[in-house]
């Protein structure tokens, strides 16, 4: 099936057009001169300008015998063919060759999709590829498949390295279709969740489920760790095996800049220094059950992406006859300051020795002791601006704990990556981009569309060759409406119109109070409230809507909401967060202490508690929070078109956590979010409103050192 880059709807591998929304399947835009280019070729034939879609391709002549070990050391299971996927299985359509290149020189007489007693998850091609070709061919008639999708960019070498191993960078033919990988993982959703409820990365359970459902053990760790790493990590895009071989195709980063060049930069404060060498630290601790800690080690797998997150070009195995401490990645670290020429901080470098005398011994250590360095900056900072006021207690952790020693159980999840909630030094953050961006669809069972949402943002941006950061504001409103001929669609604008206009008159200098929002809402709901008295509509003919609504003033967030229309956030740290509580029958049973089974037992469940316009002001009550923004935060206003049947739980990672990222296109992922609630609901209108906040540190005080 090829899958339409606009609406994401599946089509025959026939098809030239999307049957849904006509857009082409073999040709896209070139970004830089909008040329329109064949999807198979690596540059625009008009500029010149890279349009292709690239993979990074590992090669390993490493057996799959020697898996991955786990925490426990257990023994992994043997993997059972008769479990692992053919290309028919998934649906995956397979094109013939007429010939193998020198690449697939080892291909065996299988037929295709076919499972060998000593194969994981199989490449459709049942080709093993062999490094050791005598002459690279032309590049242009050299492919890492049978299939012919994978064109190699770069020559082999004509012989292997030592290690056994090739990276080449290939073009993917066919980037629409999915890839075999891809396919099975979407196959084995169910038993991923089942996964899920038993077990984890830290549980040798994990490590036999793979192995059980046939996934090479090259890609175990990527696809184990993406969750918690997913921006750290690359996207993997395809992984197979055949006998002793094994490949992976992994998302390209050679384009972004090493770590070491962003640390040789005067302007790169050490409080962000201390943010990388922590999230290596985490990282450290999460890879070891991986073996796969000498990912750290290279200093030039170590990149930054455009918002200074620290990113890793790919994963390294650790030698098993040279096991791994912490003193190894202190050296490193030490590496990375003499690489930059750049002096170190007096209690960093003490830090150093500690690593390397063996005295911090644990991650749970170190942690604390970065913690403690970004702490007595902040002090120092604070000491030399007087002007300034003081950080509340609510930005500011004090451990009154030495900080070589932690409670056992915090000392435990810091060790395994899982105490990202544990007490923390917390700077005072400023706001550098605000982005948004709304969309709204009748579905496909409605005769018209009864959702309505408003966006009103002011942003004023201050950026200069080193820094960049933006004074805004944005109210942000979803209203899905009900009741009567035309009443929804007339109390959902009215709702987003009466908000709107209500807080140009009180919002002014700073976020409104709670007493503000509140008193706003109430308005919005007695304009809706008097119509249906002046018309005398009565029962279901009294029209009425839900509402949830955001406003942000840098970094400082208010949240309201009435009915079921509902508010996610996202975020790296924690991943996918309904904030906001739906008002209805079942949500206010399980408050009062009945079992969800049985609160959603009842016929009437799902029947709205709150809504605006039915009744007066005595019968709404909306629930408002007030937060602050710690790290870049992406919020999903939605109706229920979009949320039921946890639409976005199951498929927030795919079609919400990219969005995180300053390159992504906010009105396509709203695109693409209706479109994939339109697949798998449909049933109801779907509105969906994104807002991307990014934040740093507020290092404007700071000297870098």
């Amino acid at each position: 099936m090829i899958v339409c880059p606009q609406c994401q709807f599946e089509n025959p591998n026939t098809n030239k057009f999307c049957e849904k929304c006509g857009t082409s399947l073999t040709h896209k835009h070139c970004s830089e001169c909008n040329a329109e280019v064949p999807l198979d070729t690596e540059l625009c034939q008009n500029c010149g300008a890279l349009t292709g879609t690239i993979w990074w391709a590992i090669i390993s002549k490493q057996p799959n015998q020697t898996q991955t070990s786990s925490p426990q050391e257990s023994t992994t299971s043997e993997v059972v063919p008769s479990v692992t996927p053919t290309a028919e299985d998934l649906g995956v359509e397979v094109l013939p060759s007429p010939s193998l290149n020198p690449l697939e020189a080892g291909a065996t007489n299988e037929t295709p999709g076919q499972t060998s007693s000593s194969s994981t998850l199989q490449n459709p091609s049942e080709a093993t590829i062999n490094p050791t070709v005598s002459e690279p061919l032309p590049i242009s008639v050299q492919y890492l498949d049978p299939q012919q999708r994978y064109q190699l960019l770069d020559s082999p070498p004509l012989q292997p390295p030592v290690s056994g191993e090739i990276q080449l960078r290939v073009l993917d033919c066919q980037p629409l279709q999915k890839s075999l990988l891809e396919a099975f993982l979407e196959q084995q959703h169910g038993s991923f969740e089942r996964l899920d409820a038993t077990s984890n990365a830290s549980n040798a359970g994990e490590l036999d489920f793979w192995n059980t459902v046939g996934v090479p053990a090259i890609a175990q760790p990527y696809l184990s760790l993406q969750t918690s790493f997913y921006q750290t990590l690359p996207n993997i895009h395809d992984a197979w095996q055949q006998e002793a071989e094994t490949v992976v195709l992994l998302q390209d980063r050679s384009q972004f800049p090493l770590l070491v060049d962003f640390w040789k930069s005067d302007q790169v404060p050490m409080l962000q220094i201390l943010y990388w060498l922590d999230e290596m630290a985490k990282l450290w601790g999460a890879l070891e059950p991986w073996q796969m800690r000498q990912s750290l080690l290279e200093v030039n797998n170590l990149r930054v992406d455009e918002d200074q997150i620290l990113m890793l070009q790919r994963l390294y195995p650790e030698h098993q006859d040279t096991p791994l401490t912490l003193q190894d990645l202190g050296k490193v670290w030490q590496t990375l300051f003499y690489q930059s020429q750049r002096t170190q901080f007096n209690s960093l470098a003490q830090v150093f020795r500690d690593l390397g005398n063996g005295e911090i011994e644990t991650i749970a250590q170190l942690r604390s002791h970065l913690e403690a360095i970004a702490q007595e900056l902040e002090l120092r900072e604070q000491a030399s601006t007087p002007s300034l006021e003081p950080v509340s207690s609510q930005e500011t952790y004090v451990s009154e704990a030495p900080l070589n020693s932690l409670p056992p159980e915090e000392e435990r999840l810091m060790a395994s990556g899982e105490g990202d909630d544990l007490p923390t030094v917390i700077l005072p953050m400023q706001l550098i981009s605000l982005d948004d961006a709304g969309g709204t669809d009748i579905g496909r069972q409605r005769e018209h569309n009864e959702d309505f949402f408003g966006i009103q943002t002011q942003v004023s941006r201050q950026e200069t060759p080193i820094e960049r950061s933006v004074q805004a504001r944005g109210l942000y409103i979803l209203c899905d409406g009900m009741g009567g001929h035309a009443g929804g669609e007339v109390a959902s604008a009215l709702a987003v119109e009466t908000l709107k206009n209500y807080f140009q008159d009180h919002w002014s200098d700073s976020l409104p109070t709670e007493a503000d929002i509140r008193e706003g809402i109430l308005s919005a709901n007695e304009a809706i409230y008097s119509i249906n008295q002046k018309n005398a509509r009565s029962g279901s003919g009294r029209m009425g809507t839900t509402l949830v609504t955001a406003l942000i003033q840098e970094t400082k967030v208010a949240i309201a909401h009435v009915g079921d229309s509902r508010l996610y956030r996202v975020t790296r740290k924690r991943g996918l967060e309904q904030i906001t509580t739906d008002h209805e029958v079942g949500q206010r049973e399980i408050q009062r202490g009945v079992e969800e089974a049985i609160a959603y037992s009842r016929p009437d469940a799902y029947q709205l508690t709150q809504a605006l316009g039915p009744r007066d002001e005595n019968y709404v009550h909306p629930d408002i929070q007030f937060f602050e923004l710690n790290e870049d935060t992406l919020f999903v206003l939605s109706s229920d078109g979009l949320t039921d049947n946890d639409l976005l739980e199951n498929h927030w990672q795919s079609h919400l956590a990219p969005l995180l990222s300053s390159r992504a296109n906010l009105d396509q992922g709203v695109v693409q979010l209706i479109d994939l609630a339109n697949q798998h609901n449909g049933h109801d209108n779907i509105t969906a409103v994104v807002v991307r906040a990014k934040v740093r540190p507020n290092f404007d005080q700071q000297q870098p050192l």
